[in-house]
Protein backbone atom coordinates (compact mmCIF):
# COMPACT_ATOMS: atom_id res chain seq x y z
CA UNK A 1 0.00 0.00 0.00
CA UNK A 2 1.17 3.52 -0.73
CA UNK A 3 -0.16 6.80 0.66
CA UNK A 4 -0.57 9.62 -1.85
CA UNK A 5 -0.88 13.38 -1.30
CA UNK A 6 -1.59 15.75 -4.19
CA UNK A 7 -0.71 19.44 -4.28
CA UNK A 8 -0.41 22.29 -6.76
CA UNK A 9 -4.03 22.88 -7.68
CA UNK A 10 -5.57 26.33 -7.85
CA UNK A 11 -7.33 28.94 -9.94
CA UNK A 12 -5.86 29.85 -13.33
CA UNK A 13 -7.07 31.70 -16.41
CA UNK A 14 -7.71 30.06 -19.75
CA UNK A 15 -4.42 29.39 -21.48
CA UNK A 16 -2.49 29.28 -18.24
CA UNK A 17 -0.42 26.51 -16.70
CA UNK A 18 -0.26 24.54 -13.48
CA UNK A 19 1.94 21.74 -12.23
CA UNK A 20 0.43 19.16 -9.94
CA UNK A 21 2.55 17.03 -7.66
CA UNK A 22 1.74 13.77 -5.96
CA UNK A 23 4.00 12.73 -3.10
CA UNK A 24 4.00 9.07 -2.18
CA UNK A 25 5.07 7.37 0.99
CA UNK A 26 6.51 3.91 1.04
CA UNK A 27 9.76 2.39 -0.16
CA UNK A 28 8.21 0.61 -3.15
CA UNK A 29 6.99 3.68 -5.04
CA UNK A 30 9.28 2.90 -7.96
CA UNK A 31 7.50 -0.39 -8.58
CA UNK A 32 4.08 1.24 -9.09
CA UNK A 33 2.50 2.37 -12.29
CA UNK A 34 1.00 5.82 -11.59
CA UNK A 35 -1.98 7.60 -13.03
CA UNK A 36 -3.77 10.93 -12.88
CA UNK A 37 -7.54 11.10 -13.01
CA UNK A 38 -10.02 13.94 -12.73
CA UNK A 39 -13.64 14.39 -11.76
CA UNK A 40 -15.75 17.37 -12.69
CA UNK A 41 -19.00 18.18 -10.85
CA UNK A 42 -21.78 15.83 -11.92
CA UNK A 43 -19.45 13.69 -14.02
CA UNK A 44 -17.70 10.38 -13.59
CA UNK A 45 -14.03 10.21 -12.69
CA UNK A 46 -11.97 9.91 -15.86
CA UNK A 47 -8.45 8.92 -16.80
CA UNK A 48 -6.07 11.75 -17.69
CA UNK A 49 -2.55 10.32 -17.92
CA UNK A 50 -0.48 7.35 -16.86
CA UNK A 51 3.21 6.52 -16.53
CA UNK A 52 5.00 3.23 -16.07
CA UNK A 53 7.31 2.39 -13.19
CA UNK A 54 10.50 3.77 -14.73
CA UNK A 55 8.97 6.76 -16.49
CA UNK A 56 9.71 5.55 -20.02
CA UNK A 57 6.18 4.87 -21.18
CA UNK A 58 3.36 7.39 -20.87
CA UNK A 59 -0.21 7.50 -22.08
CA UNK A 60 -2.74 10.33 -22.29
CA UNK A 61 -6.42 10.77 -22.87
CA UNK A 62 -7.33 12.44 -26.12
CA UNK A 63 -8.69 15.41 -24.18
CA UNK A 64 -5.27 16.38 -22.80
CA UNK A 65 -2.80 14.94 -25.32
CA UNK A 66 -0.34 17.59 -26.43
CA UNK A 67 -1.16 19.88 -23.49
CA UNK A 68 -0.40 17.81 -20.39
CA UNK A 69 2.79 15.95 -19.48
CA UNK A 70 3.13 13.29 -16.82
CA UNK A 71 6.52 12.54 -15.29
CA UNK A 72 7.97 10.98 -12.18
CA UNK A 73 11.03 11.21 -9.95
CA UNK A 74 11.47 7.92 -8.16
CA UNK A 75 14.26 9.32 -6.01
CA UNK A 76 11.73 11.82 -4.61
CA UNK A 77 8.77 9.42 -4.60
CA UNK A 78 6.82 11.97 -6.62
CA UNK A 79 4.78 12.01 -9.80
CA UNK A 80 3.94 15.24 -11.62
CA UNK A 81 1.35 16.49 -14.05
CA UNK A 82 2.37 19.57 -16.02
CA UNK A 83 -0.75 21.18 -17.46
CA UNK A 84 -0.41 23.79 -20.19
CA UNK A 85 -2.93 25.64 -22.36
CA UNK A 86 -5.61 25.04 -19.79
CA UNK A 87 -9.25 25.27 -20.78
CA UNK A 88 -12.40 25.78 -18.69
CA UNK A 89 -13.35 22.15 -19.40
CA UNK A 90 -10.22 21.08 -17.51
CA UNK A 91 -11.86 22.29 -14.30
CA UNK A 92 -12.09 19.32 -11.94
CA UNK A 93 -10.69 17.67 -8.86
CA UNK A 94 -7.50 15.90 -9.90
CA UNK A 95 -6.47 12.64 -8.26
CA UNK A 96 -3.30 10.62 -8.46
CA UNK A 97 -3.47 6.87 -8.12
CA UNK A 98 -1.09 3.93 -7.85
CA UNK A 99 -1.36 0.55 -9.50
CA UNK A 100 0.69 -2.60 -9.08
CA UNK A 101 -0.22 -3.60 -12.62
CA UNK A 102 2.36 -4.23 -15.34
CA UNK A 103 0.95 -1.88 -17.97
CA UNK A 104 -0.65 1.54 -17.95
CA UNK A 105 -4.38 1.25 -17.43
CA UNK A 106 -7.14 3.78 -18.04
CA UNK A 107 -9.54 1.88 -15.76
CA UNK A 108 -10.18 3.11 -12.23
CA UNK A 109 -10.45 -0.49 -11.08
CA UNK A 110 -6.79 -1.11 -11.89
CA UNK A 111 -5.63 1.34 -9.21
CA UNK A 112 -5.40 0.26 -5.60
CA UNK A 113 -4.43 3.49 -3.86
CA UNK A 114 -5.74 7.03 -4.31
CA UNK A 115 -4.93 10.49 -3.05
CA UNK A 116 -7.47 12.92 -1.63
CA UNK A 117 -7.50 15.13 -4.73
CA UNK A 118 -6.62 18.72 -5.53
CA UNK A 119 -8.97 21.26 -7.11
CA UNK A 120 -8.11 22.84 -10.46
CA UNK A 121 -10.32 25.67 -11.66
CA UNK A 122 -9.83 27.32 -15.04
CA UNK A 123 -11.67 30.60 -15.52
CA UNK A 124 -12.83 31.79 -18.93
Amino acid sequence: QVQLVESGGGLVQTGGSLRLSCAASGRTFSSYMMGWFRQAPGKEREFVAGIDWNGITTYYSDAVKGRFTISRDNAKNTVYLQMNSLKPEDTAVYYCAASSGWTISTSLRSYEDWGQGTQVTVSS
